[in-house]
């Protein structure tokens, strides 16, 4: 475990005593009148990954399978063959719940050991939830109101399909209606977005380009709920700007862009052992709410313009994922299917920029005993470039031992 980690990790369990102690708190004269307690409960599960990469990828992702993650040319990452063991799916999480004379009031923190951005690589702590909600209005860190959660497969692999949306984001959500398994709400998020400078990055003009943004994102969704399953709605809208900051230049290349995404997204109960899990998105410059996605914006020419000879464009993306999870019986499973990304690229990207990426996997997994589950999957990846021709390749073995556990500790 990292120093980070071991510094964050004791915080997080004292955290998680004090929001115990205080959830255990009666809320006086409305509580005892409803004669109702707040209840805590803690769940996760420890889990360990055997992985054998046939191929290769990135290292600071040694344990997922990112197509965006793959080489780039010809033995970027060394030679090919590889094998990892990794704990850092593993979860813990708390979860209160304080009845009210006027609604409850609940709140959930979970976090996870796999470490991203500047932890890359690393097992050390990552936030994966941290909000509340009352009534219909929450806050937070959670879920974005643009993506769909149910079309996640019962896979092993940790990242998932690259084809869906994956978010989790800061927000302010009103969730409006609800009514049985149909419900809608809207969101403002915390915005943020990557941009590719292409052939001209070396360029210290565009080396002082910084991105802003001066508005959040508004998302939302829509689900009709249904006895055969459901189908969902969602949209993003995103307003993207970047500055000029170098002076006494003769160019002005600040500039801003529109991003907006689509989402249509279903589970169908094909029959009582089967669930199909779909998800197409179309959109430009929302590659930050997919799962596995490049930049959201690219350098692009402006031809006639001396002034502004470069310009920004919100790239268009394209989003597929189609799975099946069968239960064969009681204790065993399967899940299988396939995802993708399309990128239409600028024409100031690099010509090994990323095009396409490809997603599939099938696995076998058995639940022997309550809470215990063990299991084996196959994995493959492609990634295709912008213009050089040059396409990679992973595939990999995984094998997945997990160990879940729940308990309500306050208001059993």
């Amino acid at each position: 475990m990292s120093t980070h980690a071991r510094r964050v990790l004791p915080r997080m369990i004292a955290f998680a005593a004090l929001f115990a102690a205080v959830s255990a708190r009666p809320a006086r004269a409305q509580q005892t009148a409803q004669n109702d307690k707040p209840t805590v409960t803690i769940y996760g599960f420890g889990q360990a990954d055997a992985i054998a990469d046939l191929k290769q990828n990135d290292p600071n992702w040694f344990d997922v399978n990112r197509p965006s993650k793959l080489p780039s040319f010809a033995n970027q990452f060394g030679e090919d063959g590889h094998f990892y063991l990794s704990p850092r799916q593993s979860r813990f999480g708390a979860k209160g719940n304080i009845p009210t004379t006027n609604g409850d009031v609940t709140a959930v923190f979970e976090f996870d050991m796999f470490g991203v951005g500047g932890d890359a690589g690393q097992t050390t702590i990552r936030l994966r939830h941290a909000y509340g909600q009352w009534k219909q209005v929450g806050a937070g860190l959670t879920n974005s109101q643009f993506m769909d959660v149910d079309v996640f497969p019962n896979i092993l692999e940790y990242w998932g399909p690259n084809g869906m949306l994956f978010f989790r984001n800061t927000q302010v959500f009103w969730q409006f209606y609800k009514n049985g398994d149909s419900n809608a709400a809207i969101a403002i998020e915390n915005p943020g977005a990557s941009g590719d400078s292409g052939v001209l990055a070396d360029r210290i003009e565009l080396q002082n380009i910084k991105g802003r943004f001066p508005a959040p994102d508004l998302t939302g969704h829509y689900r009709r709920g249904s006895p055969w399953g459901y189908v969902q709605l969602g949209g993003a809208l995103r307003y993207i700007a970047w500055d000029d900051l170098l002076p006494n230049d003769p160019f002005q290349l600040g500039g801003h862009v529109w991003g907006w995404g689509v989402s249509l997204s279903s589970n169908v109960k094909a029959t009582s052992n089967d669930v199909l899990r779909l998800q197409v998105i179309y959109g430009r410059g929302v590659e930050n709410y997919f799962n596995d996605a490049p930049v959201d914006v690219g350098a692009e020419r402006n031809p006639g313009n001396t002034v502004t000879p470069v310009t920004g464009e919100a790239l268009p993306d394209f989003g597929l994922s189609a799975y099946l999870d069968h239960n064969w019986n009681k204790k065993w499973s399967t899940a299988v299917g396939y995802a993708r990304v399309d990128i239409n690229n600028s024409d100031l990207q690099t010509a090994s920029a990323y095009r396409h990426g490809h997603y599939a996997s099938a696995n076998l997994l058995c639940t022997p005993v309550d809470n215990v589950m063990i299991g084996g999957e196959f994995q493959w990846a492609k990634r295709q470039n912008f213009s050089d021709g040059f396409s990679s390749n992973d595939y990999r073995l995984q094998f997945s031992f997990k160990y879940s556990f729940s308990a309500k500790v306050i208001g059993g």
